[in-house]
């Protein structure tokens, strides 16, 4: 724990600026990320009497080891950096609210030559327009099927599309009128366009333009006694209709807006979001967070319009903004959400009316949901907590290992062999902390030998970690250590427990390899698959634990992930083994080169037999990259012939054999 005082900046030298400052620990790591109007002032509060600072300001400021900061020229700029940054750097001090499941979107890919409707998660991507996000896919999937009857625009996938147009005969939606079948030339291009561009015109609220021109056309229609074109056009008007009614008017003047509500208590708030457009609701959302820093319900806001808008820009930030508290800079809050939105924005709290019934309805939601939340964590922590327990018990421990790494080496018979490491913290899997490894030092199979070489390449990368930071001198120094820039590291941060998949040979290379890098403060232990035993270095007994024990489920499900992860990573390394050819070997072959030798001849086998001056006849291929594969495909040993297992006839070669294929059969380990 530091003192404070210790890396306390002199007064004189804090800019009285707006500014971005970071606190960083011993480790250089960047732990916490705040902006102020007045660098000097903000920072100047950190620095007071610990006993007067709130309890998690006095964790943050004692954990902390520096400070530093920029200063920028507008407040706005500051709010762009402290949201950039808290991305960037993960600050364990900083509040981030995390999505409690990901919620569907519905998109409408613009950016194609023919425009997709379709259900995504995930990031948003450039020049695709989004509608939601909604609470179930299904409920996208029921108004589209409404909507495709008037807008019959593309819902197939490419494969699917480009077979029917190699075919040329639409799919089922094109032969019963949901979909406009541009794939076989029954609209151009820019016509479908203009049917998504309706499409995402109708789903953006703007309705009753369109309804009301569908319905001149259908009164048209009926006094020219086209009767069926005015059933068609009614049953369409129908169709729309249902699919508004899907989404109840909450807001009479057909408001564009964002509700923002925020339930909380000490340790934890849940925020609900209601995106309502045209006056219905079109998506909802909901986050969750710790308090980790001292932050009221207008920071928590703050951090909210962070979060939800800062990727965002044009319509995607809506005209109107309802929250339940204005954060304390609300005019450069104001001025970065118009930058973004590209028109004035409005920020307040609604006082009366529709819209404060609504936030009601919203903030009763957050209410709902963190109470869900914390059921649920309340049952997972306490099942957690007891399985670390009954381990350090077990196993003899200082305290509770709130960091497990698990080892697991896999192979086919010897070949490909790699190795998996994966990471639990408070007994949860961190699969952002996961690391794979490709045996270096021999070939072959030897599981021991394996799990000492991984664990000692993993642990003198802890070891280089440290050496960076200045909290571990080697005897000898190679050159200048970088300067840390506070992202996470690879390697950085130290298990109190590893546990490897296997018996006592494992287990004691396990054990060497740290005693060799000096490391005396980490467990080991290893997980046996046979019995389940749990074995312990240097000893002649394994310790065994009950069948009912939480803390032996918590190591099998470590280990059982570390033998996913492994064989995952063997599998696809031995898949690009077999699926590689002769011409793989080549130097400065690139793939599309590749294709067009393989284009060119049909078959590596043609390709073989031609020469030199035939092979530069492929387009893009000289003669010294010609006579670079012929010597290659020379040198190449050609692949058995394949066999019919039916019939016994031997196929002939006519296609690229991949290069190591074997007939043979194993088992992974």
């Amino acid at each position: 724990m530091a003192d404070p005082s210790s890396y306390r900046p002199e007064q004189g030298q804090i800019p009285d600026s707006p500014g971005v400052y970071k606190f960083r620990d011993e480790h250089r790591r960047v732990i916490y990320v705040g902006k102020a109007k007045s660098l000097r002032q903000r920072l100047a509060s950190y620095f007071q009497d610990i006993a007067g600072l709130h309890p998690r300001t006095a964790t943050m400021v004692t954990t902390a080891a520096s400070v530093e900061w920029t200063v920028v020229s507008t407040e706005v700029e500051a709010l762009q950096l402290e949201y950039s940054w808290i991305k960037e750097f993960d600050p364990r001090f900083n509040v981030k609210y995390r999505d409690d499941k990901s919620y569907p979107s519905l998109a409408v890919t613009l950016n194609e030559e023919y425009p997709r409707v379709q259900v995504m998660r995930g990031p948003k991507k450039k020049g695709v327009r989004y509608f939601g996000p909604y609470g179930h896919a299904w409920a996208i999937r029921e108004t589209v099927d409404l909507m495709l009857r008037v807008f019959p625009v593309r819902t197939c996938s490419a494969g699917v599309f480009k077979r029917s147009a190699q075919i040329g005969r639409p799919c089922l939606l094109g032969y019963i009128g949901k979909c406009s079948a541009p794939c076989v030339g029954k609209v151009t291009p820019e016509e479908h366009r203009e049917l998504a561009e309706d499409f995402c015109d109708f789903m953006a609220g703007r309705t009753g333009t369109y309804l009301s021109r569908l319905e001149k056309e259908m009164h048209a229609a009926a006094e020219e006694m086209e009767y069926e074109k005015a059933a068609r056009l009614r049953d369409d008007i129908g169709a729309l209709r249902r699919a508004m009614e899907k989404n109840a008017v909450v807001l009479a003047d057909a408001t564009d807006a964002d509700l923002i509500a925020v339930a909380e208590d000490e340790l934890e708030a849940a925020v609900q979001i209601f995106h309502v457009r045209g006056g219905r609701v079109r998506g909802q959302r909901g986050w969750v967070t710790d308090k980790v820093e001292a932050v009221d319900t207008a920071g928590l806001v703050e951090h909210a319009l962070q979060q939800l808008y800062g990727e965002e820009k044009g319509e995607a930030v809506p005209k109107e903004v309802l929250v339940p508290a204005l954060p304390e800079d609300t005019p450069t809050l104001n001025q970065w959400l118009a930058e973004r939105r590209g028109s004035q924005v409005s920020l307040r709290i609604p006082q009366r009316g529709d819209k404060k019934a609504l936030m009601e309805t919203v903030h009763r939601n957050a209410l709902q949901s963190l109470a869900l939340h914390k059921t649920k964590r309340a049952s997972d922590l306490t099942t957690r907590s007891r399985a670390l327990e009954e381990i350090a018990e077990a196993l003899d421990l200082d305290g509770a290992p709130l960091r497990i790494e698990c080892f697991d080496i896999s192979h086919l018979q010897g070949d490909d062999v790699v190795a998996s490491m994966v990471v639990f913290e408070d007994g949860l899997a961190r699969k952002s902390e996961y690391r794979r490894f490709q045996i270096k030092s021999f070939e072959g199979q030897d599981d021991v030998r394996s799990m000492h070489e991984v664990v000692s390449r993993r642990f003198r990368r802890y070891l280089q970690e440290k050496l960076k930071t200045g909290e571990w001198e080697a005897e000898e120094s190679e050159g200048a250590v970088p300067e840390d820039d506070g992202r996470p590291k690879r390697f950085a941060y130290p298990p109190q427990l590893v546990v490897v998949d296997g018996g006592q040979p494992q287990v004691a290379a396990a054990k060497r390899a740290l005693e060799e890098l000096g490391i005396d403060d980490v467990a080991v232990c290893g997980l046996a698959k046979r019995l389940e035993e749990v074995w312990l270095p240097g000893e002649d007994d394994p310790v065994v634990l009950p069948r009912t024990s939480e803390g032996l489920y918590l190591l099998q499900r470590v280990r059982d992930e570390a033998h996913r992860f492994a064989i995952q990573y063997q599998r696809s390394k031995r898949g690009k083994r077999l699926k590689s050819g002769p011409l793989d070997e080549v130097s400065g072959l690139g793939e599309s080169r590749k294709q067009a030798l393989i284009k060119h001849f049909g078959s590596v086998k043609k390709l073989r037999q031609a020469t030199i001056d035939q092979i530069c006849e492929v387009p893009g291929i000289g003669r010294k990259t010609a006579e670079t594969v012929a010597a290659a495909l020379a040198q190449a040993v050609p692949a058995g012939p394949a066999v019919n297992t039916a019939t016994g006839e031997i196929i002939e070669d006519e296609t690229p054999a991949p290069a190591g294929a074997s007939s043979e059969r194993g088992t992974e380990q």
